[in-house]
């Protein structure tokens, strides 16, 4: 086993012997395995869009496989052994619309042959023996590049994922995806191209990002600020962990009129500022935080608990039982729903105990996206002119179970009251419940929703550069950054491909990033590892 994906891995290099994550080196080989099978179906396809072949089918299967291969998406064995033959399988009937359009479907590269070993212990030995997805022959440093790349696809096809579940897609991005992963394929590529390529990534994420926008806005209506609360009401329960709306939607018109309140946990926070979700009078507000607490707060939620699209901690088998998972996620032991279908997470909810007595816990406000924030930005602009703004923190992005992500909490905590922050994703639980007061009433504390939101905060971004007439490098901005899985890596591909310098990113840089790729980064974008809170805010407001 080799993995150094995600920014917990052991030792700060890799994880050899056991996932930090709970991954287990079999499911190690067999995602590696499916990528390798994925490399040859993505030089089929690329092939095929030469000669005139798209099969929108393979391009989302593409997707999702990928998809499934990132930290904490799945864990389930069986789902990878199904989804390695069904690529073989769409690789050869690709093969042949390709040939009969008089493409070429000769390759060099092993992974267009691959023929998967019957069984899963035969494939795990399989996975094992070819290895990793990149070319470890090759200089480091365009390793290093290739990895970049492939974990930038991982999280960029997430998000196309997402998208395309609320019916929004572009060529652009499939071709890309394919490009990429055919690219892996390819050791004539120099350090150069291969730089344009991760650089590509990001311009192609953004894409991705704007269609997830459109998908959950006109989907689910413009985020408006939310009251939500922390507490419970008593009765029957069922939890919504993860990312996808369309799930949570789902499950909260299956669940109307049943006695059943709903609450949202980790990125499902934001999901209570859309009009089309907060409409349910059984949706009721949030439970726990995300990756502080999460297995206690699993263990002692007394009722079913859904976890769609996510990247999340491992559960124990403890509680098992009252856990269902949708399409893209599995861990051994939990029930699987993929069909849209919650009766069984609903029924399992009815037949637990529920919340005894009302909880009030507070409360949290979320919704404000890119409509809300520019609703008011002529009364933020004013502020700014008046010196009554005088900087704008970005403090977002994933969490994590590292102690050093409290510097999180403590920058928040630190940031000056005539400066606003700007959250987004799960990083925000460091901080999302602090009280940081107002000034002339727009909130210091923006909550502007998941990771999936990212293109807002860009949008934002940008109307304040040309109200200003400046660019975004130029505003009273700072964006501090923690990172933790692959969506991460594609936001963080986006803000360059944006030119977006002065970056402080954490709790630690990419184990699979070489000195040299580094020095890279520095000298065109200036990004930077973080330090202590004061050391940072000292640096950045002088």
């Amino acid at each position: 086993m080799f993995c150094h994906q995600c920014e917990q891995v052991a030792k700060g290099t890799a994880c050899t012997v056991g996932g930090v994550c709970g991954k287990n080196p079999e499911v190690a080989a067999l995602q590696d395995l499916l990528v390798h099978a994925a490399k040859g179906l993505s030089l089929v396809a690329q092939e095929g869009r030469r000669v005139g072949v798209v099969d929108r089918e393979i391009d989302r299967f593409t997707a999702e496989a990928l998809f499934s291969t990132l930290t904490n998406v799945n864990f389930d064995p069986q789902r990878f052994v199904e989804f390695i033959g069904q690529t073989v399988s769409h690789t050869n009937d690709l093969k042949e619309k390709v040939k009969a359009a008089g493409g070429n479907v000769e390759f060099d590269d092993p992974a267009a042959t691959y023929i998967p070993a019957a069984g899963l212990e035969a494939l795990v030995s399989q996975g094992e023996e070819i290895g990793q997805p990149w070319d470890s022959n090759v200089a480091p440093d365009i390793q290093s590049l290739q990895q970049i790349l492939l974990f930038g696809l991982k999280g960029m096809v997430a998000y196309a994922h997402h998208a395309a579940n609320l019916g929004q897609e572009d060529e652009a991005v499939y071709t890309f995806m394919h490009e990429a992963l055919a690219s892996l394929t390819n050791n004539q590529i120099t350090l150069d191209e291969w730089i344009k390529l991760v650089l590509k990534c990001g311009e192609i994420n953004l894409r991705a990002l704007e269609l997830l926008d459109a998908g959950n806005t006109g989907t689910f209506g413009h985020p408006v600020p939310t009251e939500v609360p922390l507490g419970h009401k008593r009765g029957k329960c069922l939890l919504v962990s993860g990312h996808e709306l369309k799930d949570l939607q789902a499950i909260l018109e299956q669940t109307a009129g049943k006695g059943i309140y709903v609450y949202t946990h980790g990125e499902m926070l934001p999901a209570h500022g859309y009009p089309e979700l907060k409409k349910y009078e059984h949706f009721y507000g949030h439970y726990g935080t995300a990756w502080q607490s999460q297995k206690k707060e699993f263990a002692e939620f007394p009722g079913a608990i859904v976890m769609t699209t996510n990247c999340i901690q491992k559960p124990s088998d403890s509680y098992l039982g009252n856990i269902f998972t949708t399409a893209m996620v599995g861990w051994p032991g939990a029930a699987h729903l993929p069909d849209g279908d919650f009766g069984p997470a609903i029924e399992k909810a009815l037949a637990m105990p529920g919340f005894e007595a009302d909880s009030d816990q507070g409360s949290v406000t979320v919704g404000f996206a890119r409509n809300a924030v520019l609703g008011v930005a002529d009364k933020v602009i004013d502020a700014v002119k008046a010196g009554a703004i005088k900087h704008f923190f970005l403090v977002g992005g994933c969490d994590g179970a590292r102690p050093g992500r409290s510097y999180y909490t403590e920058f928040v905590e630190k940031a000056p009251a005539d400066t606003v922050v700007l959250t987004l994703a799960c990083g925000k639980f460091r901080f999302f419940d602090q009280k940081l007061g107002d000034i002339g009433g727009i909130p210091r504390l923006l909550d502007m929703g998941q990771c999936n939101d990212a293109y807002s905060a860009i949008q934002v971004a940008v109307a304040l550069a040309n109200a200003f007439d400046c660019g975004v490098n130029d505003l009273p901005l700072s964006m501090i950054l923690s990172w933790y899985e692959q969506k991460a890596c594609a936001i963080l591909l986006t803000l360059f491909h944006l030119g977006v310098k002065d970056i402080r990113l954490g709790p630690s840089l990419p184990a699979f990033i070489t000195p040299n790729v580094l020095d890279v980064l520095v000298k065109n974008f200036d990004i930077k590892p973080i330090t202590t809170p004061d050391e940072d805010l000292a640096e950045i407001l002088k």
